[in-house]
């Protein structure tokens, strides 16, 4: 039987890929990998919020699958958008590794820093750390950040802890954000095998309970709340609690709820989505 399976082509990507074919090999079954190209690839300087939404990373290999092209679709489970796709569904999450986000630069944050993020959720986390800050705009893949950081003369640069280990490159991070300091995306640390609905059993080997637990309490918290990729919107679940973030955009005010169950932290933290600054 073959199986093909689909990823973007970033080396970061197909380093996640090569994870989940790991995970998948298996007697009889013979894997075929198919790189591909998403819009998010492809503009790497505008705005997310310019681009489209949420799924900027994945919906060419949606599209992919729901065409038949390929089989199994690897995705960074943060890349996704909140609710699932109709037509496809997610039949196996790996192992979450690490879900925080990375300091690289500097040991701390200091007023008066420069740091680079393209993310609205880390900019908004920042600033309500450390209102003195210079935040700004910045894409491309990790390795791209990486460099432009010296080529830009920027203190530091904030990234997924995960991303970087996967790559070999652990040794940049210079301090790791507690989630009472920055409270990860949904979903981050964890990749996500799709598939098309009803084909679950392909993928279904490599599923991680406990991880599939966490990310679909954080990605259904997100849903109900609301918002696209630019909202301050966050959730983590820590293998005990649900937390949801809701924040302004520039760090005014950061609204953080945690509970046992999706539906009670998102109502908690619904009349904040369109809180003036």
């Amino acid at each position: 039987m073959l199986l093909r399976v689909g990823s973007r082509g970033s080396r970061l990507a197909l380093t996640q890929a090569e994870l989940a074919l790991e995970r998948l090999r298996r007697p009889g079954l013979e894997l075929a990998l198919v790189p591909m190209t998403t819009a998010g690839d492809r503009d790497r300087t505008r705005p997310f919020g310019q681009i489209g939404q949420r799924g900027v990373f994945v919906k060419e290999l949606e599209e992919a699958l729901l065409e038949g092209r390929i089989d199994v679709a690897v995705h960074s489970a943060k890349d996704m958008t909140s609710g699932d796709t109709e037509g496809l569904a997610v039949g196996a999450y790996l192992a979450r590794e690490d879900p925080r986000d990375a300091l690289c630069g500097a040991a701390r944050v200091r007023p008066g820093m420069r740091i680079g993020t393209a993310s609205a959720r880390r900019r908004a986390q920042l600033l309500a750390l450390e209102p003195g800050l210079t935040i700004e705009p910045l894409r491309g893949n990790v390795d791209t950040r990486l460099r432009k950081r010296g080529e830009r003369g920027l203190d530091a640069v904030v990234l997924a802890a995960c991303g970087l280990e996967r790559l070999g490159l652990g040794g940049e991070i210079d301090h790791r954000f507690d989630p009472d300091e920055l409270l990860p995306e949904a979903g981050q640390g964890a990749l996500a095998l799709q598939i098309r609905a009803g084909e679950e059993e392909l993928v279904a080997a490599a599923d991680d309970a406990d991880t599939r637990r966490r990310v679909d309490a954080e990605r259904r918290c997100v849903a109900l709340v609301g918002g696209g990729c630019l909202a301050p919107i966050a959730a983590y679940h820590d293998g005990e609690r649900l937390t949801g973030l809701v924040a302004d955009e520039n760090g005014a005010w950061v609204e953080r709820r945690t509970g046992s169950k999706a539906e009670d932290v998102a109502r908690a933290l619904a009349p904040f989505v369109d809180r003036p600054a």
